[in-house]
């Protein structure tokens, strides 16, 4: 078998890809898939997190995905300026909540300085660390009510209705504009169905 490498008798698979022409990784861009697709890592892998804001009756206002290793406290302004409530009178579309209740991840000085400045009332509960840090330094504490903070469920319920639909549980698609579309659907339905 003189000089042949392969045991049908055609030349074998280069020992490595040579340049970025041939597909050789060379551009850092294809490593990692692009920010504005909403796809990014995090513990479980490649994933897309779903920022949402519901109404009282668990019907979603308004929607932004971001990249999964994106923390939530960074797209509160975002989904606030989403919000579009249309009167029943007519005229502009409410755009500000009347309570916003949250988890201890919006519970950062960012966040409560945006609310404040709406005005918008919260029910965040103060994170362990911020505890901590208040115990010494005089000052009030934010207020807490819990009977408020256990209706934050609904949040919860809204997204375990939206991932009813198999495509919006695993995000079978590549584009980010296509799973917004999905999930925009599926929110209509939501709203059709209440």
């Amino acid at each position: 078998m003189g000089g042949q490498r392969r045991q049908h008798g055609g030349p074998g698979a280069p020992a490595r890809r040579r340049g970025a022409n041939k597909g050789g990784g060379a551009n850092p861009s294809e490593a990692e898939p692009a920010d504005d697709e909403a796809i990014g890592r995090s513990r479980g892998g490649l994933t897309t997190k779903l920022h949402l804001a519901c109404d009282g009756k668990g019907r979603p206002l308004a929607v932004v995905l971001t990249p999964g290793q994106r923390h939530d406290c960074t797209q509160l302004e975002p989904v606030l300026d989403a919000i579009r409530v249309p009167r029943a009178g007519g005229g502009r579309p409410r755009t500000r909540p009347a309570h916003l209740i949250a988890d201890k991840g919006y519970s950062y000085d960012r966040c409560r300085a945006l609310l404040r400045q709406r005005g918008i009332a919260h029910t965040i509960p103060e994170r362990s660390d911020q505890r901590a840090r208040r115990a010494h330094r005089p000052g009030r504490k934010p207020g807490f009510d819990r009977a408020t903070y256990r209706r934050r469920n609904v949040v919860e319920r809204c997204v375990n209705r939206l991932k009813q639909w198999r495509g919006i549980a695993t995000r079978y698609e590549k584009r980010a504009a296509n799973f917004r579309a999905m999930v925009v659907l599926a929110s209509l339905m939501i709203w059709l169905g209440s």
